[in-house]
């Protein structure tokens, strides 16, 4: 069962604050006494407030964004058993899954280090803002564990040369390295990084909303499927599109 509104806005007392303003809906980590860090709760929040937007759609934007010095340093590991891993992993997923998946466009404000977790969530957003002195980076291999579920999604937003001695060795890049191999769409100041985030989401929502939802939903399947498959789905696409578009015109 979702939670209804009320109970997402008091998330806030679990590391999570949950908005909405007009078109937007925000999730803002607020977990900065352990470098946010991304808890079981504060998943399935995120979890249950994507849903009620795939299921009925009221927002046209979800920004990503943190309070303090850092964006995240990852998230939390508490299963010490195969069933509670088991758990967790599936949760952490499903989260990406879904930010991915949202018919909202997905924007991601990193004001600080992002690491593990933290990185592949603001990879997964539509677009990933980043501030200059900002630290990013999978260090799980510096403690024996392979970052499978990163694995899974990265070589879709960087090539393979340059996405695996990035996980593989767990070294740290800067901005202007993340946006060089395709990981991040701009590199800012800090001081500027909200302002950016902010004309970038006004753009957004200048463009017809129904019109950006179906691009954003060919987009996304277009790169799970063959080009075979994408141009006989483009003419139905186009066709259904089109009338649309003409039937609004009337």
């Amino acid at each position: 069962m979702l939670p209804n509104k009320s109970q997402a806005q008091q998330a806030g007392a679990l590391g999570l604050l949950v908005e909405r303003t007009e078109d937007v809906l925000t999730f803002t980590l607020d977990n900065a006494e352990h470098g946010n860090e991304v808890t079981a709760q504060m998943l399935d929040v995120m979890q249950a407030e994507l849903a009620r937007e795939a299921l009925r759609p009221s927002a046209r934007v979800l920004r990503i964004r943190a309070r303090g010095k850092v964006f995240c340093r990852g998230r939390e590991r508490a299963g010490r058993d195969a069933q509670s891993i088991r758990e967790e992993a599936a949760r952490l997923i499903e989260t990406k899954r879904l930010v991915r998946k949202s018919p909202l466009v997905s924007v991601a404000e990193v004001q600080g280090d992002a690491l593990g977790f933290g990185f592949g969530l603001a990879i997964v957003c539509d677009f990933v803002l980043v501030a200059r002195q900002a630290a990013l980076g999978f260090p799980e291999m510096r403690s024996g564990l392979a970052p499978s579920a990163i694995i899974s999604y990265l070589v879709d937003y960087a090539l393979p040369r340059f996405a695996f001695p990035l996980v593989l060795f767990g070294d740290t890049i800067d901005a202007q390295q993340a946006l060089e191999i395709g990981l991040i769409s701009q590199v800012c100041t800090l001081e500027n990084l909200a302002h950016e985030a902010d004309r970038l989401i006004t753009r957004i929502l200048r463009l017809d909303s129904t019109a950006v939802r179906r691009c954003k939903q060919f987009f996304t399947a277009a790169q799970q499927n063959s080009f075979e498959q994408n141009c006989r789905l483009a003419a139905e696409a186009l066709t259904v599109d089109s009338l649309a578009r003409l039937a609004r015109g009337k």
